[in-house]
């Protein structure tokens, strides 16, 4: 089975066979298990786009098989549910332990397809996120965020998450979205400052996440609090991050205290990595399961050496640096463990280890020409932290990005135009 294939799970054949044929008419690849067990097997094999999952069958029920994909981390596809007598309570605790929808038996054609669509854009979203909030293990710190987000969940203010750059803002916002709701993400901020209303509707009874609201320009501002205004009448939950300081926003000119006011009713902390180092090990694994699962890297293990490596080092940019570094080893290591050696050579490159007289700046220079130098070097520094990904750039180093462009262009730091705008 491929990863791009559809795996349905039903003891009918009839069922199976049908499904099947609609679904490869409609140019899909797909797999067929008549029992838990197969699917089982085929599961552990690789991780499918989509199963479409009966309820009622012999040997084990849809519901119990589903409970021990989200126990064993195997959860990380979309599950449509299908049955023709299944209760409500039935629907309701399937969706709760994760399931994306559910169909009731005989299906209808239009149904059936268009819920197919949904599942499947709804997995590639989630397969940009390659962890979620049960994965980041089970320290003291993330076991108090957890309940932090219980609590808040039961209330509908808005919430801002606030935390360093890098420690996961848009894995936790999805803590607040279920099933096949609404998740709206702008594109660009002009979207926020030139059509509200529209991002509104887009998540009308589901979740609108702001990413770093620190970054937003006055114009970008009194778009978010047009926005505010408005959420009740689409039933939206808003969450928003910002990983700079509250109180150096509350001093900002450039910022309206009526925005962080809005927000600031329901503040949630993210901690940083460092804090629950504990977790690390678990993380580490659990990033590089999901980068081979879905075909991202070759088949890659993490020596217990490297592992304890990783637990040891104080990742500055959190959990977006331990995925970019895990990323690079697997599509760089040769061999298929990745020990220690790998590891130690890569996270060299961003330690501050080397005085200062080896670091290559000329302190003979002019001030001014040493500064050019020394921000030169900080800018490549993030690109390359970052893949490029100049939205990224200019969160972590906290400018707009157009005043990032300019300021590139100035120090004549080259990066590519089309993977900035991705």
């Amino acid at each position: 089975m491929r990863s791009s294939d559809i795996l349905i799970v039903d003891d009918e054949i009839g069922i199976r066979e049908l499904l099947s044929e609609i679904l490869q008419d409609e140019g899909f690849t797909v797999a067929l298990a008549e029992n838990a067990e197969v699917a089982r097997q085929l599961r552990g094999q690789t991780r499918p786009a989509l199963v479409l999952l009966d309820i009622w069958m012999p040997d084990c029920d849809g519901v119990t098989l589903l409970k021990e994909w989200a126990k064993s981390g195997q959860l990380n596809m979309p599950v449509v549910m299908m049955s023709g007598h299944a209760s409500i309570d039935t629907a309701v605790e399937a969706t709760r332990i994760g399931a994306f929808d559910f169909l009731e038996k005989p299906i209808a054609l239009q149904k059936l397809l268009s819920t197919v669509h949904r599942a499947l854009k709804y997995g590639d979203m989630q397969a940009n996120t390659s962890l979620n909030l049960d994965k980041l293990g089970k320290s003291a710190p993330i076991q108090e965020l957890k309940r932090q987000l219980d609590r808040v969940s039961k209330v509908k203010s808005p919430v801002l998450l606030t935390g360093e750059p890098g420690v996961g803002f848009e894995l936790v916002a999805r803590f607040f979205h279920h099933g096949n709701m609404p998740w709206v993400m702008p594109a660009k901020l002009e979207q926020l400052a030139d059509a509200p209303l529209e991002l509104l509707q887009k998540a009308n009874n589901g979740v609108l996440f702001l990413p770093e609201i620190g970054q937003y320009n006055r114009r970008t501002q009194q778009g978010l609090l047009f926005l505010l205004s408005k959420l009740d009448r689409f039933n939206v939950r808003l969450v928003c991050s910002c990983s700079r300081p509250l109180q150096e926003l509350l001093v900002d000119p450039e910022c309206d205290n009526r925005m962080l006011t809005a927000l600031s009713s329901v503040i949630v902390p993210i901690p940083p990595l460092r804090e629950h180092a504990e977790d690390i090990i678990f993380i580490a694994e659990q990033i590089l399961h999901e980068l081979v699962e879905s075909k991202q890297i070759p088949s890659r293990k993490l020596t217990t050496a490297a592992l304890n490596a990783m637990r040891q080092y104080d990742w500055p940019g959190n959990l977006e640096q331990l995925r970019s570094i895990i990323k690079s080893l697997g599509l760089t290591t040769e061999a298929e463990e990745i020990d220690v050696s790998e590891v130690n050579k890569v996270l060299a490159q961003f330690r501050h280890e080397k005085p200062v007289e080896e670091t290559g700046f000329d302190f003979n220079l002019p001030l001014r020409e040493l500064r050019e130098q020394l921000e030169r070097r900080y800018f490549e520094y993030h690109i390359v932290l970052e893949n490029g990904n100049m939205s990224r750039v200019a969160q972590k180093v906290g400018l707009e990005r157009t005043h990032l462009y300019r300021k590139l262009k100035q120090l004549g730091v080259k990066f590519s135009r089309k993977t900035a705008e991705e």
